[in-house]
């Protein structure tokens, strides 16, 4: 969804601002619908954001005007497509007075903006689907009825801040319903599927059940397209199934970029689709087992003891259902789907094995609150591999201060990106009004 600017211009505009928003207009002509100019100070039409394509003096004298502007301003006002350094005065001395002014000083940092805008808006237009029936009545209850994604105030607070629906059914009927399914109507689509997918570890029993719940899940996109992400109680309520969703959660993901939310983790799944749409990222969400967390971690993931590495502190483990977790083939620099590892889901269901490239990462998630997200950068060191384990295959990341992630992390889930994105982050947190807490 393109992002609807509305430039801006001062009294007495010149040629100066004519040639510099015919070059926004080709600059960001993949990313922004710019509308017709109007006056600072008149009415503005339907938009989400305001860009300035020239800054002039008179600024300093029209603060009332830029203070009654309701959107992001966003100046971008050389001809690279970025701020000129001569704005700097002028954007700060808004600031200073409450004015969300925006100077991007790269393009492609402009366009990020431009995505990001356009993703506020269509998160107001948008569902996430989560097929779950009773959340914490089933397997590992104990560990289950602890977590705030479930609670009505959580789905009130996305709501309000972000104008997300998420609408609630039954996993319950989606699993009769995809067990139904007849064999001869998923054999077609693993024939179609089987040179993209690495499927040697399983039997077809296995890859059908999981493509069933690829065709049940579909049926429900195709009959609301204003679904952006869906996610399942996959493990607490896993009796409800004969297989797990990771498969239907890759080929999705592949066929239309839909967001998936392992254990129906609606905030894992919000701070993804901002994060993806906006930045382009790759990314996925996998639990954090940090190493200061010593035998409570060691002993849910059922191994002996955490990698041997210098200071352990700052170092954390990360897997979730067996591996590194739920990776779509196009992020993945190895990928297959094996038989299942937790004992929890049914001995029919399946897993992705894949990684990530090692090198720079960055971990977020939003926190409960929705008026800041959490972030830290590291790097992905390597991986972990304990035969026999729940970990047969984790990532270790090491960050630069483990003690503040333990004192201020909003959840276990977090959502694991590829490069260092924090300054990306802290430029679209403007378009979204949020804080950026760094751990």
């Amino acid at each position: 969804m393109k992002a609807r600017l509305v430039p801006v211009y001062f009294p007495g505009k010149n040629d100066d601002f004519d040639r510099q928003l015919t070059a926004l207009k080709d600059l960001l002509a993949g990313e922004a619908e710019l509308l017709e100019p109007v006056l600072l100070g008149t009415a503005l039409p339907d938009a989400d954001a305001v860009v300035f394509p020239q800054m002039l003096g008179e600024g300093y004298r029209m603060l009332d005007q830029f203070k009654a502007i309701p959107l992001p301003v966003l100046v971008i006002t050389s001809e690279f497509g970025t701020m000129a350094m001569w704005d700097w005065e002028l954007a700060s001395y808004l600031r200073a007075e409450g004015v969300n002014v925006i100077t991007p000083y790269d393009l492609e940092q402009s366009r990020k903006l431009c995505r990001a805008l356009g993703v506020k808006r269509q998160l107001i237009q948008s569902k996430f689907l989560v097929f779950q029936d009773n959340p914490g009545e089933g397997f590992q209850p104990e560990i289950f009825k602890r977590f705030y994604w479930w609670e009505d105030e959580c789905v009130q607070r996305m709501f309000d801040k972000f104008g997300i629906t998420v609408v609630k059914k039954s996993f319950k009927e989606l699993g009769a319903r995809a067990k139904a399914i007849p064999d001869e109507v998923a054999q077609p689509v693993w024939d179609e599927w089987a040179s993209r997918l690495n499927l040697d570890a399983l039997v077809p029993r296995q890859v059908l059940s999981a493509l069933k719940i690829y065709l049940a899940v579909k049926q429900e996109l195709d009959a609301d397209p204003s679904v952006q992400g869906v996610g399942i109680n996959c493990l607490n309520e896993s009796h409800f199934s004969d297989t797990t969703p990771c498969l239907a959660w890759n080929m999705l993901y592949e066929e239309r970029r839909l967001i998936w939310g392992c254990e129906a983790d609606s905030v894992s799944m919000l701070t993804k689709f901002i994060l993806n749409r906006s930045l382009n990222v790759p990314i996925m969400m996998t639990n954090l087992y940090p190493f200061l967390m010593g035998q409570a971690a060691l002993k849910h993931e059922r191994i002996p003891a955490f990698p041997n590495v210098p200071e352990p502190e700052n170092h954390i483990l990360v897997a979730h259902c067996g591996y590194l977790g739920v990776l779509p083939q196009s992020f993945a620099t190895e990928w297959t789907l094996r038989p299942k590892v937790l004992r929890i889901v049914d001995d029919n269901a399946t897993a992705i094995d894949a990684r990530l490239p090692e090198g720079n990462m960055t971990l977020a998630k939003l926190a409960p609150s929705f008026e800041a997200i959490t972030v830290v950068e590291g790097s992905l060191e390597g991986y972990a591999q304990y035969p026999g384990s729940d970990c047969l295959n984790g990532a270790v990341l090491r960050i630069p201060d483990g003690y503040s992630l333990m004192e201020r992390a909003s959840s276990h889930h977090y959502l694991l990106m590829t490069g260092h994105n924090l300054a990306d982050i802290r430029l679209i947190s403007k378009v979204f009004g949020l804080d950026v807490v760094t751990l």
